[in-house]
């Protein structure tokens, strides 16, 4: 449970029910059991709260800790961690904190984006982004196979749940859904036995269990999304 003096502390989160970079800020969020007020951000009709908290990207997530505006997910996340004390999602240790940032930065440079870029085009454009993709699960498997074992099941070690687990979640719920819109198959149990084991364990997790989204309801969003901006690329 949370402590009085983080109920008087005014903490509010500026999100889109579809982003995985406002998943992974819930998740910091429950992680350090900290209560906030959700609010839903309307991305077509952007409200003037999110566009003064966001003026550079005018988008979510947005972090409101006692009317100050936060933005960027792993931004967002160091600034929970560095400001309540209490479950640290990063390392102690300077070397290990560290090397926790390093492959949280690879994720999201050589994964997240990459995925992204994968979803939203076709042909050599994506057949190349696939294969970037493909190499950089090769990597992330490698760590995995290093770091985690049957008593070490999360990246976080022996805390349990770390700042590489919460910025990796998404591919939990989200990856699979891209690669059916998308057409091309990146996730592979044989070839990243390790990540896929890590996987079954961070969805039972119970702070995760109850967040993650129904695939259906993604897939017709994904669709939309693709169709979009395949759209509007083909009119260029």
């Amino acid at each position: 449970m949370a402590s009085a003096a983080m109920q008087e502390e005014q903490v509010k989160l500026l999100g889109f029910w579809f982003s995985p970079f406002v998943r992974r800020v819930e998740w910091a969020l429950k992680f350090k059991g900290i209560e906030y007020e959700y609010v839903e951000e309307d991305l077509t009709n952007k409200s003037s709260l999110l566009l003064t908290s966001n003026p550079v990207h005018k988008t979510v997530p947005v972090l409101l800790h006692n009317g100050n505006p936060i933005v960027e997910s792993l931004v967002i996340i160091e600034y929970i961690d560095e400001n309540w004390k209490q479950n640290p999602i990063l390392p102690q240790d300077p070397h290990e904190r560290a090397k926790a940032r390093f492959w949280a930065n690879f994720i999201e440079q050589k994964i997240t984006e990459a995925a992204r870029t994968a979803l939203l085009t076709q042909g050599e454009q994506q057949e190349k982004v696939v294969k970037e993709l493909k190499e950089a699960m090769e990597v992330l498997e490698g760590e995995a196979a290093a770091k985690l074992n049957d008593k070490t099941l999360f990246f976080g070690g022996k805390n349990g749940l770390g700042y590489v687990d919460i910025v990796l979640g998404w591919i939990c719920n989200w990856a699979e859904v891209i690669e059916e819109v998308g057409g091309f198959k990146v996730l592979d149990p044989q070839k990243q036995p390790h990540i896929h084991k890590w996987m079954a364990n961070f969805v039972e997790e119970p702070l995760i269990k109850p967040t993650l989204l129904p695939k259906e309801k993604m897939v017709v969003y994904f669709q939309m999304v693709r169709q979009a901006y395949l759209g509007l690329a083909a009119k260029k």
